[in-house]
């Protein structure tokens, strides 16, 4: 699974002059772990307005639910974190944070995982101007595990099959048995192919910044197993594949 940096245009349109395109931001970070209690219970999200017109925005909160194959948004905000200032406007050039404060259960007995949403506001036209407006949304993904607990990834199964392109990748069964999330871009991933007569045809270790690069972070929830696709070309489409995966120290 891949948390990149998600980008939505909602596009308003009333006539032909793109005022929208002249305004948009940039957000860092796009990933967050806080803690339930302490110094890590709260993070600030930087917003700059690099364009040359005020940026309106607003922050909401909406809780995840980690499937198998992926992440699911429920569109509802338990209440669990505070964002502050949740509305604002930024000057051009100018740069704004806003603090993010775990403010739920702190006795957690399993990580839990929301969006943060940056979304930019419409503004109001000068009456009689009709635009198009280009809207920006980035989501941060934001993660709360148990204080002292760390999370235990392993693949338990890996399977070859067939890419978009018809190329030969391999499908990864990952588990986490421990209540804390973790992530593959944490730690170094090997794969190892053969083929029909067990022969080994291909080998490569994966660096936590190559899977951050082609895979995202990878995140793993607490206690949960999930199947990954590694798009990496093997070189046999009816061999066999082997993985192992070890977190950085």
């Amino acid at each position: 699974m891949k948390f990149k940096l998600k980008l939505a245009l909602t596009m308003f349109c009333a006539a032909i002059v793109p005022v929208g395109a002249a305004s948009a931001m940039t957000v860092q970070p796009v990933v967050i772990d806080l803690q339930t209690a302490g110094r890590g219970q709260s993070q600030v999200i930087t917003v700059e307005n690099t364009f040359a017109n005020p940026l309106p925005v607003e922050l909401t909160i909406q809780e995840l639910e980690l499937g198998t194959d992926g992440v699911k948004q429920t569109g509802k905000d338990p209440g669990d974190l505070l964002v502050f200032p949740p509305q604002t406007i930024i000057q051009p050039g100018q740069t704004q944070t806003f603090r993010v404060q775990y403010v739920g259960d702190p006795a957690l007995a399993r990580s839990k995982h929301y969006y943060v949403t940056v979304a930019q506001l419409p503004i109001k036209l000068p009456e009689g101007q009709s635009a198009i407006q280009i809207l920006y949304n980035f989501q941060v993904l934001v993660s709360i595990g148990p204080n002292g607990v760390k999370p235990k990834l392993t693949v338990q199964g890996a399977e070859l099959t067939k890419n978009a392109d018809g190329k030969t990748v391999a499908v990864l069964t990952v588990n986490n048995e421990s209540p804390a999330h973790g992530y593959l871009s944490n730690g170094r991933l090997r794969l190892v192919e053969r083929d029909k007569s067990g022969a080994q045809v291909f080998s490569k270790t994966l660096s936590g910044a190559e899977i951050q690069q082609s895979m995202g972070f990878g995140l793993i929830g607490g206690g949960q197993t999930r199947r990954v696709t590694v798009p990496v070309e093997l070189p046999v489409a009816d061999g066999s594949v082997e993985a192992s995966f070890s977190l950085d120290n």
